[in-house]
């Protein structure tokens, strides 16, 4: 049950309406990396969380409501920054002020242009924000990404929550209005927020690397094949140990010759790691056993009810 508060987590300001930055602020509104993705992708993770993970069905509906009022914020900035447009549009038998503003053709020109390139505010929807993107293009459920691991689900959080970071640190430059920028700051922070909750809830499922259940061959883990011609580069991800897997790095100069001669990789040993595939194939066993009644254990016989509810005192019902 969502309950709406009238007031907003941020109290959004607006010194003066900039309907040109309205529109890029549309990214935030509806865009691939704004507050109504994150929204909709940590609510529809969090189902799949309900019984397994109960915690991180809560975290994960928490924040997914905290996006919703950040939604809110957003969509009253761009409302405010768009000031009068509503009004008036509204004055259709006086075509409205804009008959001061077309006075000569060039300003005439510099107003059609504005309603091609932002048919949404002049046209579409005057005055209101719509859930596209600046370009006008929709929003879109592909956005979201869900896939029932909790595992991957968090990391992809994290990746979209750094995604929306930078995407308001890229706004905040645009605009001169202090009050402005102090709401994107504001929001702009949440993200690192959230980015460390998400990451702190994937420490606690251990183990959480590689993603899932198998636990991948040793053959192929710590293989790096230079697949480029000229100065090549060397570092942490090609030498040394591996960050994850703590395995040496296997460094194929000549991944043309390697191919050919171990078959196709097929034949090639294990090099550079502890792991052998005897030990992966029980970690394997042992793993989707204990995923498994992880969540089988968390149904519950008989009829199923999402909640138990209380009564006024307090008590489940």
């Amino acid at each position: 049950m969502f309950y709406h508060v009238k007031d907003l987590q941020y109290n959004a300001r607006v010194s003066a309406p900039d309907p040109r930055f309205a529109r890029v602020l549309l990214e935030a509104f509806g865009g691939a990396n704004g507050e109504l993705k994150s929204a909709l992708q940590y609510f529809v993770q969090a189902f799949s969380c309900h019984n397994p993970h109960p915690d991180k069905y809560d975290m994960l509906m928490d924040i997914a409501t905290e996006e919703l009022g950040h939604l809110e914020i957003v969509g009253a900035t761009i409302q405010m920054l768009l000031g009068s447009v509503n009004g008036k549009m509204k004055d259709v038998v006086e075509n409205m002020e804009i008959n001061m503003m077309m006075n000569g053709k060039g300003a005439k020109e510099d107003l059609i242009h504005q309603a091609f390139t932002n048919p949404q505010f002049l046209v579409t929807s005057p005055g209101s924000p719509t859930l596209t993107d600046s370009n006008g293009n929709p929003w879109c459920a592909t956005y979201v990404s869900a896939n029932a691991d909790l595992t991957v689900d968090l990391r992809s959080n994290m990746a979209g929550e750094c995604r929306a970071k930078i995407g308001y640190e890229n706004l905040i430059p645009l605009t001169d209005d202090p009050y402005v920028k102090e709401t994107l700051t504001f929001l702009m922070t949440r993200e690192v927020t959230h980015f460390q909750q998400f990451e702190a809830a994937l420490e606690t499922i251990q183990p959480n690397f590689p993603p899932g259940v198998f636990q991948t061959s040793p053959k192929y883990s710590n293989l790096y094949f230079n697949m480029s011609k000229g100065k090549d580069a060397r570092g942490p991800w090609n030498e040394g140990e591996s960050t994850r897997l703590k395995e040496e790095w296997q460094y194929i100069d000549d991944p043309l010759q390697e191919v050919r001669n171990t078959n196709g990789l097929v034949d090639r040993k294990p090099a550079g790691t502890y792991r052998t595939e005897k030990e992966v194939q029980e970690m394997d066993n042992e793993l989707a056993k204990e995923r498994s009644e992880e969540v089988l254990s968390s149904l519950p016989d008989g009829v199923m009810s999402w909640c138990n509810y209380q009564d006024k005192k307090g008590n489940r019902k």
